[in-house]
Protein backbone atom coordinates (compact mmCIF):
# COMPACT_ATOMS: atom_id res chain seq x y z
CA UNK A 1 0.00 0.00 0.00
CA UNK A 2 1.15 3.55 -0.71
CA UNK A 3 1.62 6.31 1.84
CA UNK A 4 -1.29 8.24 0.31
CA UNK A 5 -3.53 5.20 0.82
CA UNK A 6 -2.69 5.09 4.52
CA UNK A 7 -3.36 8.82 4.89
CA UNK A 8 -6.75 8.41 3.23
CA UNK A 9 -7.60 5.53 5.55
CA UNK A 10 -6.43 7.55 8.55
CA UNK A 11 -8.78 10.36 7.54
CA UNK A 12 -11.77 8.04 7.26
CA UNK A 13 -11.03 6.05 10.40
CA UNK A 14 -10.58 9.12 12.59
CA UNK A 15 -13.97 10.46 11.58
CA UNK A 16 -15.59 7.06 12.18
CA UNK A 17 -13.99 6.99 15.62
CA UNK A 18 -15.27 10.47 16.50
CA UNK A 19 -18.78 9.67 15.27
CA UNK A 20 -18.92 6.42 17.25
CA UNK A 21 -17.65 8.23 20.36
CA UNK A 22 -20.24 10.95 19.93
CA UNK A 23 -23.05 8.42 19.70
CA UNK A 24 -21.79 6.35 22.63
CA UNK A 25 -21.13 9.34 24.93
CA UNK A 26 -17.85 9.99 26.69
CA UNK A 27 -18.90 8.19 29.87
CA UNK A 28 -19.67 4.90 28.05
CA UNK A 29 -17.56 1.88 28.94
CA UNK A 30 -15.22 0.51 26.24
CA UNK A 31 -15.64 -3.29 26.27
CA UNK A 32 -12.49 -3.90 24.20
CA UNK A 33 -10.34 -1.84 26.63
CA UNK A 34 -11.43 -2.97 30.12
CA UNK A 35 -11.35 -0.12 32.62
CA UNK A 36 -11.60 2.58 29.97
CA UNK A 37 -14.45 4.90 29.16
CA UNK A 38 -14.81 6.70 25.85
CA UNK A 39 -13.21 9.81 27.35
CA UNK A 40 -10.05 7.76 28.04
CA UNK A 41 -10.07 6.43 24.48
CA UNK A 42 -10.42 9.90 22.98
CA UNK A 43 -7.75 11.30 25.28
CA UNK A 44 -5.29 8.54 24.46
CA UNK A 45 -5.82 8.58 20.69
CA UNK A 46 -5.87 12.37 20.53
CA UNK A 47 -2.58 12.58 22.43
CA UNK A 48 -1.01 9.97 20.13
CA UNK A 49 -2.18 11.94 17.07
CA UNK A 50 -0.57 15.13 18.39
CA UNK A 51 2.58 13.22 19.34
CA UNK A 52 2.87 11.80 15.80
CA UNK A 53 2.14 15.19 14.22
CA UNK A 54 4.98 16.83 16.14
CA UNK A 55 7.59 14.35 14.86
CA UNK A 56 6.72 15.06 11.23
CA UNK A 57 5.93 18.78 11.47
CA UNK A 58 8.89 19.96 13.56
CA UNK A 59 10.60 17.53 12.68
CA UNK A 60 11.99 15.79 15.80
CA UNK A 61 14.81 13.29 15.27
CA UNK A 62 14.79 11.79 18.77
CA UNK A 63 12.09 10.09 20.83
CA UNK A 64 9.77 12.28 22.89
CA UNK A 65 7.20 11.40 25.57
CA UNK A 66 3.47 11.45 24.99
CA UNK A 67 1.64 14.50 26.28
CA UNK A 68 -1.04 14.61 28.97
CA UNK A 69 -4.73 14.02 28.40
CA UNK A 70 -6.70 17.27 28.22
CA UNK A 71 -8.99 18.38 31.04
CA UNK A 72 -11.99 18.23 28.70
CA UNK A 73 -15.10 16.09 28.38
CA UNK A 74 -18.25 15.70 26.33
CA UNK A 75 -18.56 17.71 23.13
CA UNK A 76 -15.42 19.75 23.89
CA UNK A 77 -13.33 16.57 24.11
CA UNK A 78 -14.74 15.26 20.83
CA UNK A 79 -14.00 18.60 19.14
CA UNK A 80 -10.45 18.48 20.54
CA UNK A 81 -10.01 14.97 19.15
CA UNK A 82 -11.30 15.99 15.73
CA UNK A 83 -8.98 19.01 15.58
CA UNK A 84 -5.91 16.92 16.37
CA UNK A 85 -6.92 14.27 13.89
CA UNK A 86 -7.38 16.85 11.11
CA UNK A 87 -4.00 18.37 11.94
CA UNK A 88 -2.32 14.97 11.69
CA UNK A 89 -3.93 14.21 8.32
CA UNK A 90 -2.99 17.66 6.99
CA UNK A 91 0.58 17.36 8.29
CA UNK A 92 1.14 13.96 6.69
CA UNK A 93 -0.48 15.12 3.44
CA UNK A 94 1.73 18.20 3.21
CA UNK A 95 4.99 16.66 4.43
CA UNK A 96 8.01 16.28 2.17
CA UNK A 97 8.47 12.63 1.10
CA UNK A 98 12.08 12.78 2.34
CA UNK A 99 11.31 14.30 5.75
CA UNK A 100 13.74 13.00 8.39
CA UNK A 101 12.26 12.34 11.83
CA UNK A 102 12.23 9.73 14.58
CA UNK A 103 10.24 6.54 14.11
CA UNK A 104 10.27 3.23 15.93
CA UNK A 105 9.55 0.44 13.43
CA UNK A 106 11.27 -0.46 10.13
CA UNK A 107 9.80 1.45 7.18
CA UNK A 108 10.75 2.69 3.70
CA UNK A 109 10.81 6.24 5.10
CA UNK A 110 9.78 8.13 8.24
CA UNK A 111 6.74 9.54 6.44
CA UNK A 112 5.69 6.06 5.29
CA UNK A 113 6.07 4.83 8.86
CA UNK A 114 3.92 7.53 10.47
CA UNK A 115 1.18 7.30 7.84
CA UNK A 116 0.96 3.53 8.20
CA UNK A 117 1.28 3.45 11.99
CA UNK A 118 -1.36 6.12 12.56
CA UNK A 119 -3.77 4.52 10.10
CA UNK A 120 -3.63 1.28 12.09
CA UNK A 121 -3.57 3.01 15.46
CA UNK A 122 -6.72 4.90 14.55
CA UNK A 123 -8.48 1.89 13.03
CA UNK A 124 -7.95 -0.26 16.11
CA UNK A 125 -9.23 2.52 18.35
CA UNK A 126 -12.15 3.10 16.00
CA UNK A 127 -13.10 -0.50 16.72
CA UNK A 128 -12.86 0.34 20.42
CA UNK A 129 -15.20 3.31 20.02
CA UNK A 130 -17.66 1.20 18.07
CA UNK A 131 -17.61 -1.44 20.80
CA UNK A 132 -18.71 1.29 23.22
CA UNK A 133 -21.41 2.48 20.82
CA UNK A 134 -22.71 -1.02 20.10
CA UNK A 135 -23.96 -2.37 16.80
CA UNK A 136 -22.02 -3.65 13.81
CA UNK A 137 -18.55 -2.15 13.22
CA UNK A 138 -17.62 -0.50 9.95
CA UNK A 139 -15.90 -2.75 7.41
CA UNK A 140 -12.13 -3.18 7.18
CA UNK A 141 -10.56 -3.53 3.74
CA UNK A 142 -8.88 -6.98 3.50
CA UNK A 143 -5.65 -5.60 2.00
CA UNK A 144 -5.37 -3.07 4.83
CA UNK A 145 -6.14 -5.81 7.38
CA UNK A 146 -3.34 -7.97 5.95
CA UNK A 147 -0.95 -5.03 6.19
CA UNK A 148 -1.95 -4.50 9.81
CA UNK A 149 -1.24 -8.15 10.61
CA UNK A 150 2.15 -7.73 8.92
CA UNK A 151 2.90 -4.72 11.10
CA UNK A 152 1.78 -6.48 14.27
CA UNK A 153 3.54 -9.80 13.74
CA UNK A 154 6.66 -8.80 11.81
CA UNK A 155 7.41 -5.49 13.54
CA UNK A 156 5.51 -4.75 16.76
CA UNK A 157 6.09 -8.10 18.43
CA UNK A 158 9.63 -8.42 17.08
CA UNK A 159 10.61 -5.75 19.60
CA UNK A 160 12.18 -6.61 22.97
CA UNK A 161 9.13 -5.26 24.82
CA UNK A 162 6.84 -8.02 23.50
CA UNK A 163 5.50 -10.11 26.38
CA UNK A 164 4.66 -13.16 24.25
CA UNK A 165 7.31 -15.54 25.58
CA UNK A 166 7.43 -19.25 26.40
CA UNK A 167 10.10 -21.49 27.89
CA UNK A 168 8.98 -24.29 25.55
CA UNK A 169 9.40 -23.23 21.90
CA UNK A 170 6.12 -23.26 20.00
CA UNK A 171 4.98 -22.32 16.51
CA UNK A 172 1.79 -20.40 15.80
CA UNK A 173 0.37 -20.23 12.29
CA UNK A 174 -2.00 -17.47 11.21
CA UNK A 175 -3.96 -18.18 8.04
CA UNK A 176 -6.46 -15.99 6.19
CA UNK A 177 -9.29 -18.00 4.69
CA UNK A 178 -10.08 -15.33 2.09
CA UNK A 179 -6.59 -14.74 0.68
CA UNK A 180 -4.24 -17.44 -0.64
CA UNK A 181 -1.06 -15.49 0.10
CA UNK A 182 -1.94 -14.24 3.60
CA UNK A 183 -0.26 -16.80 5.87
CA UNK A 184 2.14 -16.07 8.71
CA UNK A 185 4.34 -18.33 10.84
CA UNK A 186 5.26 -17.09 14.31
CA UNK A 187 8.02 -18.82 16.31
CA UNK A 188 7.50 -18.36 20.03
CA UNK A 189 10.29 -18.85 22.56
CA UNK A 190 11.98 -17.04 25.45
CA UNK A 191 13.02 -14.40 22.89
CA UNK A 192 10.67 -11.95 21.14
CA UNK A 193 8.37 -13.64 18.62
CA UNK A 194 10.01 -14.25 15.24
CA UNK A 195 7.44 -14.10 12.44
CA UNK A 196 7.70 -14.62 8.70
CA UNK A 197 5.21 -14.54 5.85
CA UNK A 198 4.25 -17.99 4.56
CA UNK A 199 4.36 -21.53 5.92
CA UNK A 200 7.64 -22.41 7.62
CA UNK A 201 7.71 -25.74 9.37
CA UNK A 202 5.02 -27.59 11.29
CA UNK A 203 2.76 -25.44 13.45
CA UNK A 204 1.62 -26.40 16.95
CA UNK A 205 -1.49 -24.23 16.59
CA UNK A 206 -3.26 -22.50 13.74
CA UNK A 207 -5.54 -19.48 13.94
CA UNK A 208 -7.63 -18.95 10.82
CA UNK A 209 -10.43 -16.77 9.55
CA UNK A 210 -11.21 -13.89 7.17
CA UNK A 211 -8.69 -11.04 7.23
CA UNK A 212 -11.30 -8.59 8.50
CA UNK A 213 -11.74 -10.79 11.59
CA UNK A 214 -8.12 -11.87 12.06
CA UNK A 215 -6.98 -8.24 12.18
CA UNK A 216 -9.01 -7.16 15.23
CA UNK A 217 -8.62 -10.60 16.84
CA UNK A 218 -4.82 -10.50 16.73
CA UNK A 219 -4.94 -6.97 18.15
CA UNK A 220 -7.06 -8.49 20.96
CA UNK A 221 -10.27 -6.67 20.02
CA UNK A 222 -12.23 -9.84 19.12
CA UNK A 223 -12.03 -13.52 19.97
CA UNK A 224 -9.76 -15.54 17.68
CA UNK A 225 -12.00 -16.78 14.83
CA UNK A 226 -10.97 -20.46 14.60
CA UNK A 227 -8.27 -22.31 16.51
CA UNK A 228 -6.96 -25.76 15.60
CA UNK A 229 -4.16 -27.73 17.23
CA UNK A 230 -2.82 -26.82 20.67
CA UNK A 231 -5.20 -24.17 21.99
CA UNK A 232 -2.72 -23.28 24.75
CA UNK A 233 -0.57 -21.55 22.12
CA UNK A 234 -3.47 -19.35 21.05
CA UNK A 235 -4.21 -18.64 24.71
CA UNK A 236 -0.57 -17.65 25.25
CA UNK A 237 -0.99 -15.10 22.46
CA UNK A 238 -4.34 -13.84 23.75
CA UNK A 239 -3.09 -13.37 27.32
CA UNK A 240 0.22 -11.66 26.51
CA UNK A 241 -0.03 -9.81 23.20
CA UNK A 242 -2.32 -6.95 24.19
CA UNK A 243 -1.33 -3.48 22.96
CA UNK A 244 -3.35 -0.36 23.77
Amino acid sequence: MKTADFINILGREGELLATAAERAGTDAEVPTCPGWQVRDLLGHTGVVHRWATAFVATPHTTARPLGDHPALDGAELIDWFRAGHRDLVDTLTGARPDVECWHFLPAPSPLAFWARRQAHETTVHRLDAESARGGAPAAIDPAFAADGIDELLLSFHARAKSRVRTAEPRILRVRATDSDDSVWTVRLSEEPPAAVRGEAGRADCEVSGPLALLYPALWNRLALPEVTGDAAVAELWRENSGII
